[in-house]
């Protein structure tokens, strides 16, 4: 098979895949007769092939895909006007704490936050994928302790935890739920053809004199208010 043919069967793959594929699958194509360097190489070309289109190839935490550009979201959210359930703001810097703190508790939560966790914001983002307990604190009670999945770095289009922005500012910490108020993708989304993060997001609009968690800048490098979670 020549070069070009198997960009072709990359290509092909990548664009039908419904989620992103790792390097060992690709290879799998190949009946792994191309090493992992030559697929690197063709997956770098079809990237600069793409570079003047609507849609992109871009590597994740769990591997490459295709998804639209930044720049055409405004388009494609004309094809759903209605206007999707939205994530409080409880639960974004619930789940911001979890990225930037792992491995917390439930208590470490609380204590940042200075408010109750209501157990059903965690157990949505557990539902979303986002989040898992990955082990249990050696204290009493031995709390769980959450950390954030490939998933959510992939619903980010991140490659791992250290490409979050810094948070050294309120101003910065604003800016983080917004975005993942435009990257996370609603819950029910198709994941389809391109697996794209291009719903609108989920959170709820910030109220008079809510301010946003004080969220700490320190992250790893590992992969109150009753509230609802999620709002109409």
């Amino acid at each position: 098979m020549n070069t070009a043919d198997a960009k072709r069967v990359l290509e092909t793959a990548l664009i039908c895949a419904a989620q992103p594929m790792p390097l060992r699958d690709l290879r799998v194509l190949f009946d792994d007769a191309l090493g992992a360097d030559t697929i690197k190489d063709m997956l770098a070309a079809l990237q600069q092939e793409w570079t003047l289109r609507g849609v992109e190839l871009v590597q994740v935490a769990s591997g490459w895909r295709f998804q639209s550009r930044p720049e055409m979201r405004e388009y494609l959210d004309r094809l759903h006007p209605e206007k999707p359930p939205r994530y409080t703001r409880a639960t974004l810097e619930t789940l911001a704490i979890i990225a930037y703190r792992q491995p917390v508790t439930r208590g470490d939560i609380e204590d940042i936050r200075g408010v109750t966790v209501n157990s059903l914001i965690v157990k949505q983002l557990e539902d979303r994928g986002w989040v898992e307990v990955i082990g249990h604190r050696e204290t009493v009670g031995r709390p769980a302790l959450f950390a954030t999945t490939r998933q959510f770095l992939d619903d980010l289009g991140l490659q791992s935890l250290e490409q979050l922005p810094e948070l050294d500012s309120p101003a910065q910490q604003g800016a983080l739920l917004d975005v993942l108020q435009e990257e996370l993708p609603v819950a029910d989304e198709a994941q389809q053809g391109l697996p794209m993060a291009e719903a609108a997001v989920l959170s709820e609009e910030a109220r008079p004199g809510d301010a946003v968690a004080d969220l700490p800048a320190s992250t790893t490098d590992g992969a109150g208010h009753a509230d609802d979670g999620i709002h109409s």
